[in-house]
């Protein structure tokens, strides 16, 4: 220890910070991960967000809301019975985090049974968001859910 000098100290201390950021950088991938906005309009859409706070608060006063469950064939949305196409426009959204190519937006024509499904060779395995949107006798109605596909 006796020719250990200030110079020393500033090379471990160099060492140590090089040693935390390469840590940081192989314990940490997550912040390696592509995050993308989810929408290119961002602040257009932002502005008008209140009618997306009314529809969404209109779908949670609502007695029957729609439901999805996950089947082998894709993600299925079931509508209650007093919905059907003459009363009803339905388009949903799958967002995809952390890639946009793998959004899906598409309007729907419900079946007889008020369903419809999301085909599974669209979906690859991961996590969306489902926004789910329709129109019933000229009222918005809005649902998030999350949905973890496997």
């Amino acid at each position: 220890m006796k020719n250990f000098s200030w110079g020393h100290g500033v090379v471990i201390a160099l060492f140590a910070f090089i040693v935390f950021i390469l840590s940081m950088l192989f314990l940490f991938p997550n912040g390696q991960k592509n995050s993308e906005m989810v929408t290119d309009n961002y602040y257009e859409e932002e502005l008008k967000y209140q009618d997306v706070i009314d529809a969404k608060k209109r779908a949670d006063d609502l007695q029957e809301k729609p439901a999805y469950s996950q089947e082998k064939s894709g993600i299925k949305i079931t509508f209650p019975k007093d919905y059907n196409n003459t009363n009803t426009t339905v388009k949903f959204v799958l967002n995809r985090t952390d890639d946009q190519n793998l959004d899906i937006k598409k309007s729907v024509q419900l079946s007889a049974d008020q369903t419809f499904v999301i085909p599974a060779q669209v979906l690859k395995v991961g996590n969306y968001t489902l926004r789910l949107m329709w129109t019933k006798d000229k009222a918005d109605y809005r649902m998030d859910y999350d949905v973890i596909w496997k």
